[in-house]
């Protein structure tokens, strides 16, 4: 894949790989402010590799049972004690990652600075990850909801849980992961687990993941 001018993207929590790699073979990116909310999607949760598989991290949410709630305006369920139990799962699936140490103070500020709203929440995940990688493309957001399909480049739902790939071209190169050795490498999984494992090799694995041939 050629880089793109422009693209339109999801919020994400801690994003998947495939989309950072979207994101860092693009000259600029929008994310998605004016949409309504979207259940179990990469909007409020990340999926890290533990010692006994996959294991989803969520952010709760509070929602109107009756209402559609703009994304810009969805609020973090803070009275639940999610914060604690995302720090504890990240270290016990990465203190032994080769770049935890490195990376845990930048991580842990994120999570606990005690976010509002989930967009502000996504949207520092989002920066301090790209800084960590060095990653450089402009970020911005979207002023104005537009339907599915009304332009090229548009992302926002089809990079998802329920898709194994929805980046035409997108191949994940695997990389040692901290418990590959039972497992084999996992793809799908958090910019975190690629990180924490690779450090500052994290952006040639993200622009080699949309090379054609992978070399």
């Amino acid at each position: 894949m050629t880089m793109a001018d422009e693209v339109l993207l999801s919020t994400a929590y801690f994003p998947p790989a495939e989309y950072m790699s979207l994101l860092a073979s693009s000259g600029k990116v929008l994310i998605e402010r004016e949409e309504n909310y979207h259940k179990q999607t990469w909007r409020n949760r990340c999926l890290i590799l533990g010692a006994n598989g996959p294991l989803p991290l969520v952010v709760p949410v509070l929602r109107g049972s009756f209402h559609k709630t703009a994304i810009r305006d969805l609020k973090i369920d803070n009275d639940r004690r999610w914060r604690e139990l995302h720090l504890r799962g990240i270290a016990s699936a990465y203190a032994a990652a080769p770049f935890y140490e490195f990376y845990t103070d930048l991580i842990s500020g994120v999570i606990l600075k005690g976010h509002k709203f989930l967009l502000d929440l996504n949207n520092e995940a989002l920066d301090a990850v790209c800084k960590a990688a060095g990653l450089t493309v402009a970020v911005g957001g979207t002023e104005r909801f537009e339907p599915e399909g009304s332009r090229v480049n548009d992302f926002r739902y089809s990079i998802t849980p329920k898709k194994t790939s929805g980046v035409a071209g997108y191949r994940p190169v695997p990389y040692t992961q901290v418990f590959g050795d039972r497992q084999g490498f996992i793809p799908g999984l958090s910019i975190l687990d690629m990180l924490l494992n690779n450090g500052p090799g994290t952006r040639a694995l993200l622009l080699r993941s949309l090379e054609a041939d992978n070399c």
